[in-house]
Formats: structure tokens, C-alpha cells, sequence
């Protein structure tokens, strides 16, 4: 992750959470107390997020004393301390909730991921992201995917060119369109065109694309079109695959296979913040 991009962003979300202070704390805590905590899984998971929580409480207290207990991607049974942390009592508290959101949102993408990818265990298919993600969260979520030995599809619409079924429709047809990107763009950007039918996928193969996006197909219509591909492309399933029927679409033989409710669906991994101990300088 981009240090700048890290340090900026872990301003923006505690000055929207701490406004003019927190007034709880500085109102019940002396400014010299310090206390020790240990953050927690209350369920079993993939850890995603910890230098994201060290970089909160840093922020609040750039002498905390952060000693990670597990390794970032680790499986973890619950009641597994993932981290200790030693420090001013005000930072701990005034940074518990921001950095329990973010480790416990990044901890459930790489959670989801994971069972995924261990679904296609022994498959030469990648389980990808995509673009549905959290404004302002996507660097997040997507590092978190990658925690979770996912790969990432494009960042952002500047990251390669993807011709669905709207832009088709504007174009006046799939060559069209193909033909339209290729001369703005030129030959050293990707172009990868989404297919609906097998006709769409016939047409395809005799355009110059980089790879195809099968949309919402059954299990035999996307075999049938990976058999007619040939590997002359790269192949993506996407569309309603779930943990239950991902196995039998990446067997089909595809190159990977995209699922948007990684990064906005999948739930939060329940982590919390026990103090532990405290003294008084």
C-alpha cells in the first residue's frame, strides 16, 4: 500500500469520526494515562488489516507500542489475539472504533476470498474481484482480496478497456466498438469485450481483444464457450456465481472467475479491543 495514499486516507476517516474530539474519553481519561490491549477474533477468519490499524493508532499516538501477534493473511480460530498494543489510554479509545471498522471489514473480504479460493484449490482458475466496491474503501478492499490469495481485476476504469453490453449498444454493434477503442486507444492497451451469447463470443474472436467476459451463463453454455475459445483469449466467468457453484464454472476450464459481493457483500469478521491493563504516569 502507498504510504502517502495511507497516511491521508487514515486522516480523512479519523477526522470524521473524532470531529472536534472525543469528548467521552477526555472528559473520564487524564491525557498521561496509558494502557495496554489486545485486539481479538471473536470468530475464526482470514486476518486482513493490521497495518491499517497500526497506522490508525499511530496516528493518535505515534509512540504507541503496536507488536503484531499473528502475520497479516494468517487463519485464526476464535479468541486469537491478533495484535497487542501499549500506549496513551486517550488514543487507545478515541482510535478503537475506526480501526476495529476498517480490520474487521478487510479481515471479512480476505475471510470470503479464502473459502473461495479453496474451492478451486487445484483449478488453474483465478478468483478476481471487481469493481463494486466502497467508494473511498476500493485500495482497501482490494489489497484485501489479494490478502486472501485473490487477484485483482482492473482498479479503476483507466486500468484497461472493458466493452459491455451499454457501450455496445451506443456503438452500434460489437465491432464496431472494438474497432472505435482500438483506433482512440492503440494496440498497447488491453481490450476485453463481454459476451452474453455464443454468437457475441463468435463475433469476438474475430476482432482483435485480449480476453472475454462470459456473462451470466449456465455451467454448459460457458464450457461450450471455452471449448470455442480455444485459448486464444483469456476467459472470465461472471454473474450470479456463488461459494456453492464456483467450483463447477472454474472447472469449466475459464481463466478466472469475477465476484462482486467480495468487496460489498461479504460480512465483517467480529474483532474487538480489551483493555488490558492500566497505570497512571
Amino acid at each position: 500500500m502507498n504510504p502517502l495514499r495511507m497516511e491521508e486516507f487514515v486522516r480523512e476517516v479519523l477526522n470524521e469520526d473524532v470531529g472536534y474530539g472525543d469528548w467521552t474519553t477526555e472528559a473520564l481519561v487524564s491525557e498521561s494515562h496509558r494502557s495496554q490491549a489486545n485486539l481479538i477474533a471473536k470468530r475464526k477468519g482470514v486476518v486482513a488489516g493490521l497495518p491499517v490499524a497500526e497506522a490508525v493508532f499511530r496516528k493518535l499516538d505515534p509512540k504507541v507500542e503496536w507488536v503484531p501477534a499473528v502475520e497479516e493473511g494468517t487463519p485464526v480460530k476464535t479468541g486469537t489475539v491478533l495484535a497487542r498494543l501499549r500506549g496513551k489510554t486517550r488514543a487507545l479509545l478515541t482510535g478503537e472504533r475506526v480501526a476495529l471498522n476498517l480490520l474487521q471489514r478487510l479481515s471479512g473480504i480476505a475471510t470470503a476470498t479464502r473459502e473461495v479460493v479453496d474451492q478451486v484449490n487445484g483449478l488453474n482458475c483465478h478468483v478476481l474481484d471487481t469493481r463494486k466496491t466502497t467508494p473511498g474503501l476500493r485500495f482497501l478492499e482490494k489489497y484485501a482480496v489479494k490478502v486472501g490469495r485473490g487477484t485483482n481485476h482492473r482498479f479503476g476504469l483507466s486500468h484497461g478497456i472493458m466493452i459491455k453490453d451499454n457501450h455496445v449498444a451506443l456503438a452500434g454493434g460489437l465491432t464496431e466498438a472494438v474497432h472505435r477503442v482500438r483506433k482512440e486507444m492503440g494496440h498497447m492497451v488491453q481490450v476485453e469485450v463481454e459476451a452474453d451469447t455464443l454468437d457475441q463470443v463468435r463475433e469476438a474472436l474475430s476482432l482483435d481483444v485480449d480476453a472475454i467476459l462470459l456473462d451470466n451463463m449456465d455451467v454448459d453454455t460457458l464450457r461450450r464457450a471455452v471449448e470455442m475459445i480455444g485459448g486464444r483469449v483469456w476467459t472470465e466467468a461472471s454473474g450470479g456465481v456463488t461459494p456453492d457453484t464456483v467450483r463447477a464454472v472454474a472447472e469449466t476450464g475459464v481463466n478466472g472467475v469475477s465476484l462482486g459481493w467480495l468487496t460489498h457483500s461479504t460480512p465483517a469478521l467480529d474483532i474487538s479491543m480489551e483493555l488490558e491493563m492500566e497505570e497512571e504516569l
